[in-house]
C-alpha cells in the first residue's frame, strides 16, 4: 500500500507531469494551420474533417521534431523535469533514416500524453476541489453514474478525484521516463560517435601524459641531482657549483616551455608550437646530464639529419626517458648512449650500471618509482611500428634498446 502511493508523494512526479503538459504548448502553434482544410472543405462529413485535421496536425508536429534544436531542447527539459540521465546529442558520422524519426515519434507521443493527461488530471482536480462546496452534481462515465450526497460521501468522492488526478500524473511521468531513453537517448550512430570521441580524448590524454612524464620528469630528476651537486661543491669548487646552478636554470626554462605547450592543449587553445626538441638537441641534453655529475659516453653514427619530424622528436623523448631512468636507478659509472641512423632504420640504446655501486651524487636519496616510464615508452614505440626491448644485460648492466623504421614521410 505504501509503495503504491509513494510515487504520488514525490515532487519529481509532478515535475514530470509539468513536462508532459509542455506537449500541449508545443502542439498549439501548428494547430491553426491544421484547421485550414475546414475552410476549404466545409461540405465534407464531420468524421472526415476530424481525420484530416488530426492527420495534418500530427504531420506538422512531426516536422517540428526533425529540427536539431528541437531535439536538444527536449533532451535538456527531459533531464531537468523527468530526471532522466540523457547525454547531449553528438554528430554521428552516419545518419540512419530510422534514427531521424525517433524525435518526431517522441514529440507525437509527448503531445498525445500531454493532451490526454492534462484534460483528465485537470478535470479530476477541479472536481475534487468543487465537489465539497458545489450543488448537487452527477459524475458519469458511459453507463456508469454516481450522484454523491452532501456530507461525507461527497468528501470521499472528492478525495478519490484528487487521488485519481495524482495517479494520472504519475502514469504520465512513468510512461515518458520509460520511453525517453529509447527515443531521446543516443542512437547506435551517436553511440559510435561518442565512443570515437572518448577514444580521441583518451589518446590525447595519454599523449600529454607521456610528454609530461618524459620532459618534466627528466627535468625534475636532473635538477634534483644538479642541486645536490651544487650543494656538495659549494665550498670546495664554487665554479662547478655555479655551473650546476646555471644548468638548473636552463633545465627549468626548458621544462616551462614544455609545460606551456601541454597546458595550452589542455585548455583547448591553439598551442604556439608542438614540442620541437629533436635529435639535433642531444648535445644540450648530454651537457645538462654532465652538469648533474653523470658520465655520458655518446656514440652517434649515420646521418641523423635524415631523421626528421615526428620520428626525430619521438627518438629524443625515448633517449631522454632512458637517461632519466639511468640517473634515477643506476648505480653510478658511465652511461652509454648509442644512436645509429641507417637509411631504413633508427637504432637507439642506453646502457647503465645496476646493482651495488657509487651513485653519481654522494648522499642523494633514492627516487620514487611510478611504474609508468617503461610502459609509456613501449606504447610510444608501438605506435611508431618499432621494436622495444628493456632489461638486465649481464649481472651489472641495464639496457634499453629501440629500433624504429625510418620513412621518408616521418
Amino acid at each position: 500500500m505504501i509503495k503504491g502511493i509513494r510515487p504520488l508523494l514525490r515532487g519529481s512526479t509532478y515535475s514530470g507531469a509539468l513536462f508532459a503538459a509542455g506537449g500541449v504548448l508545443v502542439s498549439l502553434p501548428p494547430l491553426p494551420i491544421a484547421l485550414l482544410p475546414l475552410l476549404a472543405w466545409k461540405s465534407a462529413p464531420e468524421g472526415a474533417q476530424i481525420v484530416v485535421v488530426l492527420a495534418l496536425w500530427a504531420a506538422l508536429i512531426g516536422l517540428m521534431g526533425l529540427a536539431r534544436i528541437t531535439r536538444r531542447a527536449l533532451i535538456v527539459s527531459a533531464r531537468r523535469l523527468l530526471r532522466v540521465p540523457l547525454p547531449d546529442p553528438v554528430a554521428a558520422r552516419r545518419s540512419v533514416s530510422s534514427d531521424r524519426w525517433r524525435t518526431p515519434l517522441w514529440l507525437l507521443v509527448h503531445v498525445a500524453l500531454g493532451w490526454t493527461g492534462a484534460l483528465m488530471s485537470a478535470g479530476l482536480f477541479l472536481a475534487g476541489l468543487t465537489l465539497p462546496f458545489g450543488a448537487d452534481v452527477e459524475l458519469s462515465l458511459h453507463d456508469w453514474a454516481v450522484r454523491p450526497k452532501a456530507g461525507w460521501e461527497r468528501g470521499l468522492v472528492a478525495l478519490g478525484c484528487l487521488l485519481l488526478a495524482a495517479t494520472v500524473c504519475a502514469v504520465m511521468t512513468a510512461t515518458l521516463r520509460r520511453l525517453a531513453p529509447g527515443l531521446l537517448g543516443p542512437s547506435p550512430g551517436e553511440l559510435l560517435a561518442l565512443a570515437a570521441e572518448r577514444e580521441l580524448r583518451l589518446a590525447e590524454r595519454n599523449r600529454l601524459a607521456h610528454e609530461l612524464h618524459d620532459s618534466i620528469g627528466h627535468t625534475l630528476t636532473a635538477t634534483t641531482i644538479q642541486a645536490a651537486v651544487a650543494g656538495e661543491m659549494l665550498s670546495a669548487d664554487p665554479v662547478a657549483a655555479r655551473a650546476a646552478l646555471r644548468s638548473i636554470e636552463e633545465s627549468a626554462r626548458a621544462a616551462l616551455e614544455d609545460l606551456d605547450y601541454v597546458l595550452g592543449v589542455l585548455r583547448e587553445e591553439k598551442a604556439e608550437a608542438a614540442s620541437t626538441r629533436t635529435l639535433a638537441d642531444l648535445p644540450e641534453l648530454f651537457d645538462r646530464l654532465r652538469h648533474a655529475g653523470a658520465v655520458v659516453e655518446p656514440g652517434l653514427s649515420g646521418d641523423l639529419a635524415q631523421v626528421q619530424g615526428t620520428l626525430s622528436r619521438a627518438a629524443y623523448r625515448i633517449l631522454q626517458e632512458g637517461l632519466t631512468n639511468a640517473l634515477r636507478h643506476g648505480a653510478g659509472g658511465p652511461i652509454e648512449v648509442r644512436v645509429a641512423a641507417a637509411p631504413d632504420e633508427l637504432a637507439l640504446s642506453v646502457v647503465n650500471r645496476t646493482g651495488a655501486g657509487t651513485s653519481a651524487v654522494p648522499g642523494l636519496g633514492a627516487f620514487p618509482t611510478s611504474g609508468h616510464g617503461l610502459p609509456g615508452l613501449a606504447e610510444r614505440v608501438r605506435l611508431l611500428h618499432g621494436e622495444f626491448e628493456a632489461g638486465q644485460v649481464g649481472p651489472r648492466h641495464w639496457r634499453l634498446a629501440v629500433r624504429l623504421p625510418v620513412r621518408l614521410s616521418a
